[in-house]
């Protein structure tokens, strides 16, 4: 037997779990209940229980330290969090300490029970207490589990899917589904929230209760259904009775307002249906899921939480309209490095874009995708190094992939745009200084020798009025007023640390002639050579 512990601080929750599952018939018993954490920790340090069912927050010890410091005491125990719809910034912080699943108040007898079903058989194939005809049922399981994702990749998400016509019986044989003539239909659930909010534990207890809430809602309607995971896409193919088409359509709404629910604890994810065309031939499938990607990205003009209908599966080239002008204008600014012409471009395409009639979501996203390409081939006409080119586009279509609003994504566009082009601009301030900090180098090893602009210059391969001009606008003073800063820098060293006569220093730092040696130090300094080694010798 698995034994369970139950924590809660209410009384009657821990009575309602106790009472809600036939705890024998699913492999398990209750061994103890606490009302606080520090009770909790006690009974997992004496019982050594094989699961805990705890609320997220109890007196006595916080749920997370509960977690973290019954796993301290039994390395192997699974933990379910019940959590309550203001605890979510806690709920979503054990799914990291290693929390298996979680169940959301009030607490549902059929959701329980399957939680605590798929524990069983993870506990049982970790303890190695399957039979051999149990693990041969789970290695066949799994490999048709892989057949029949295998149908998404083979027949209908890859751009160069298989296009041989479907045939039901041998569609139901090579990927062992259970497909009868009816309607076929795909929909996908999107989540949308900030790139790489979703930690890898967090995606997959997501994942996992997605797919027990459309298995819940949605299997016992249809001859057959399979779910396949796709970045922040969940893709779902269901065959169903002709009759179950209203019952269909009744129970994927209250699907969405069960993952809408889940936002409790994942309350930075926004959920989104796409519903795609009702088919009745198998083969018309691949158009359900176009339709279906269409409707789900026209959540960008609608909004998300929504179930959205199939949409048509448009191209995106009535938009190329709009993107000459964005080339022209954005071109027209990267010549000169204008930022804030480059955000006015941005800007004038965003507005002209939303304001276009019966624009669609489809059309924005590929708009903005192909803003961002036309950007990457502008600067590199223009020969600019911008950060990891070859990822550049692909990074930018899955953070976009993300966002689920219009406005939004261009407000995208603009920050790694114009982040993109202050990291040029800085990148080229850094190469016009380098000859600047070459010549100042030179000049402050050569200051004794009779050096002049014209020297410099070819030091650093410029011409004498180019550098001249740029030496001035990097320095903020000419070439001449820099060598006597220099000359008369070394003279103030000298005249302080040294016996050398003043016709000596005169020599050393690089003038021909007392007179005006002695001319310039005062005007540099205010005092005569003499007057200010007196002072500060």
């Amino acid at each position: 037997m698995i034994k369970v512990v139950i924590a809660d601080d209410e009384i009657k929750v821990c009575q309602l779990i106790s009472g809600l599952i036939d705890w024998e018939s699913v492999g398990m018993e209750i061994v103890g209940v606490a009302h606080n954490g520090i009770e909790a920790l006690e009974l997992i340090k004496n019982l050594q229980p094989d699961l805990m069912i705890t609320d997220i927050r109890m007196p006595g010890l916080d749920g997370l330290e509960l977690v973290e410091r019954g796993k301290q005491l039994k390395k192997d125990i699974e933990f379910i969090i019940i959590s309550g719809y203001s605890h979510f910034e806690y709920a979503q912080s054990a799914i990291k300490y290693g929390v298996c699943d979680y169940l959301l108040k009030p607490i549902k007898k059929s959701e329980l029970l399957d939680t605590l079903n798929r524990i069983r058989e993870k506990y049982r194939m970790r303890t190695e207490q399957l039979s051999n005809e149990e693990q041969m049922k789970i290695r066949m399981q799994s490999d048709i589990d892989k057949l029949r994702s295998g149908f998404f990749a083979e027949r209908l998400l890859q751009t160069r899917a298989n296009q041989e016509n479907i045939q039901i019986e041998r569609c139901n044989e090579d990927y062992h589904f259970k497909f009868q003539k009816g309607y076929f239909q795909i929909f996908i659930v999107k989540l949308d929230c900030e790139y790489g909010e979703l930690f890898e534990d967090g995606t997959k207890v997501l994942e996992d209760k997605v797919a027990q809430i459309l298995k819940g809602f949605l299997g016992p309607e249809c001859f057959d259904m399979e779910i396949c995971f796709q970045g922040s896409r969940i893709y779902c193919v269901l065959n169903y009775d002709y009759k179950n088409k209203k019952t269909v359509r009744k129970q994927l709404k209250s699907v969405l307002d069960e993952l809408v629910v889940q936002k409790s604890v994942f309350y930075t994810v926004d959920f989104t249906i796409g519903l795609g065309a009702l088919a009745e031939d198998i083969n018309e499938l691949k158009y359900s899921l176009k339709t279906a990607e269409s409707a789900i990205e026209q959540r960008l003009i609608e909004g998300t939480q929504k179930l959205i209908e199939s949409m048509p599966a448009l191209s995106p080239s009535e938009d190329d309209d709009l993107l000459p002008e964005f080339s022209k204008n954005m071109e027209s600014a990267l010549e000169t490095l204008d930022l804030n012409a480059v955000e006015a471009s941005i800007s004038l395409l965003k507005d002209k874009a939303l304001n276009k009639s019966g624009a669609s979501g489809c059309h924005i996203l590929h708009l903005v995708i192909d803003a961002c390409n036309i950007y990457a081939v502008i600067t590199r006409n223009f020969k600019f190094n911008i950060q990891n080119p070859q990822n550049f586009i692909e990074n930018f279509s899955s953070h976009a992939d993300m966002i689920s609003s219009a406005p939004a994504l261009f407000e995208y566009l603009s920050n790694v745009i114009c982040g993109s082009v202050k990291s040029v601009i800085e990148t080229k301030k850094q190469a016009d200084l380098k000859p600047i900090r070459t010549a100042k180098q030179y000049i402050q090893q050569n200051y004794m020798k009779p050096i002049g602009l014209k020297e410099v210059s070819s030091v650093v391969g410029f011409n004498d009025s180019y550098f001249s001009s740029l030496f001035k606008k990097e320095s903020g003073k000419n070439f001449l007023e820099y060598l006597s800063e220099v000359r008369m820098s070394k003279a103030k060293e000298l005249l302080k640390e040294t016996n050398l006569s003043i016709a000596g220093i005169c020599e050393k730092v690089g003038y021909s002639d007392l007179k005006h040696f002695t001319k310039s130090f005062k005007k540099y300094t205010g005092l005569k050579p003499n007057e200010f080694r007196k002072l500060y010798s």
